[in-house]
């Protein structure tokens, strides 16, 4: 069931979105050659509870994972396209890093990710990156009212295409609102067109996922959180929960980190 929510519910997510904004803008100014994943995850829980807000990974479980997420971010690394849990390596020059946060505030959920380079940057992530918001930006601009939920996945899918990427298999966004997934599904890849008619009220988290090598296989991790580019290739992902207005997409973990 998907449950529409009201202007005054819109602002209570947004509240949580800008929290999301400057944990992960914090988390980004961190990241660095030398500093590990799992000391950028050492940051967001104090600055989390000093906004008044939870964490919402830490401790997830869902039926699909062998056990509850142990962190605080995702934070995947080169060929992890999400669900990386962060670990003690160090980041070394040229990583390519996607982190994900979600949190809740006062009982309501926004979610959002950033990817980026460490140190110096090839450019063929640079343009991976880019491209991943680029097309985070076009599913943005999609979701209007009366428009279709194939509408916002064919923006997303045909940019990432023309890029020569892959788009990771059977993933894509969701709804958000009390809990961090929610209905509907929001795909990366559709028919312009076709599916859900988008109305005011509806709460979607937006996040593309883009592979180098142009295939959309991926491989888990023994750790079952972990997905990797089957090929070995590396990924980007980019994230904003945006909300549907008459006045247009409004994007309710606007910041840094995602511009």
């Amino acid at each position: 069931m998907i449950e529409m929510k009201t202007p005054s519910e819109i602002d209570a997510v947004q509240a949580a979105g800008k929290i999301v904004a400057d944990v992960l803008t914090a988390v980004r100014e961190h990241v660095a050659p030398g500093v590990a994943p799992a000391a950028l995850d050492t940051l967001a829980p104090d600055l989390i509870a000093a906004a008044g807000a939870r964490p919402t990974f830490l401790g997830y479980h869902p039926r699909s994972a062998p056990s509850a997420y142990p962190a605080v971010i995702c934070a995947s690394v080169n060929d992890a396209v999400v669900h990386g849990i962060p670990g003690r390596q160090p980041l070394r020059d040229g990583d390519l890093l996607s982190v994900d946060l979600a949190v809740h505030l006062d009982g309501w959920c926004a979610d959002a990710a950033f990817s980026t380079v460490v140190g110096p940057a090839d450019p063929r992530d640079v343009e991976l990156i880019e491209t991943t918001e680029r097309a985070l930006a076009a599913g943005i601009a999609a979701a209007v009212p009366g428009a279709r939920m194939g509408d916002i996945a064919h923006a997303i899918g045909v940019v990432g295409r023309a890029g020569g990427y892959g788009l990771l298999a059977n993933h894509g966004g969701h709804g958000v609102g009390r809990e961090m997934h929610e209905a509907p599904h929001v795909p990366n890849e559709g028919r312009a067109g076709r599916g859900l008619v988008l109305r005011p009220g509806l709460v979607i988290a937006i996040e593309p996922m883009f592979l180098a090598g142009g295939t959309d296989d991926y491989r888990p991790d023994p750790d079952g959180w972990t997905l990797r580019a089957a090929d070995g290739s590396r990924a980007a992902h980019t994230e904003h929960t945006i909300a549907v207005t008459d006045d247009g997409p409004r994007v309710l973990t606007a910041g840094r980190p995602t511009s």
